[in-house]
């Protein structure tokens, strides 16, 4: 299966669990990582799933690396129909009023446009003192068991 995995970051951890993600899948699947600012909203046609790893930073806003894509799918506004998204959170509960919405914000905007949502979308809780990657594995080989399926 083709799998783009996308970061939004603002310190580098989306950035990092990206890389480990597209580690770990690399043996069964073709992968790619590409940062959220580099990315035209048409990019997230090219795959079968497209993994997308977003923090939050401030008051529940998008980290500097995913502004400029969110920013264009405002402008865009593409019909992103047929297009198949998982979406992980990086967040930290001790900012419970705010926990996870960036990547809430980002998932709501690709589903306006017509994106579909695979699975569930889960935030990682930077107090929880477990790794986010030992979280993000098991959610991202449920989803591409999942989409084989769906």
């Amino acid at each position: 299966m083709n799998i783009a995995i996308f970061y939004g970051t603002e310190t580098g951890n989306a950035e990092m669990l990206a890389d480990d993600l597209s580690t770990a899948l690399d043996e069964a699947h073709e992968t790619s990582v590409s940062n959220l600012s580099d990315t035209a909203p048409d990019a997230l046609r090219t795959a079968d799933l497209n993994i997308i790893l977003c923090s939050s930073y401030g008051d529940g806003d998008l980290p500097a690396s995913a502004q400029p894509f969110a920013d264009r799918l405002e402008a865009q506004s593409p019909d992103l129909g047929g297009v198949r998204f998982a979406i992980f959170g990086l967040g930290d509960r001790e900012y419970h009023a705010t926990f996870g919405s960036g990547s809430m914000k980002l998932a709501d905007s690709l589903i306006r446009r017509g994106a579909t949502l695979i699975g569930e979308r889960v935030v990682h809780d930077a107090a929880s003192g477990d790794l986010p990657e030992d979280m993000a594995l098991p959610w991202a080989e449920d989803i591409i068991a999942a989409s084989h399926h769906g």
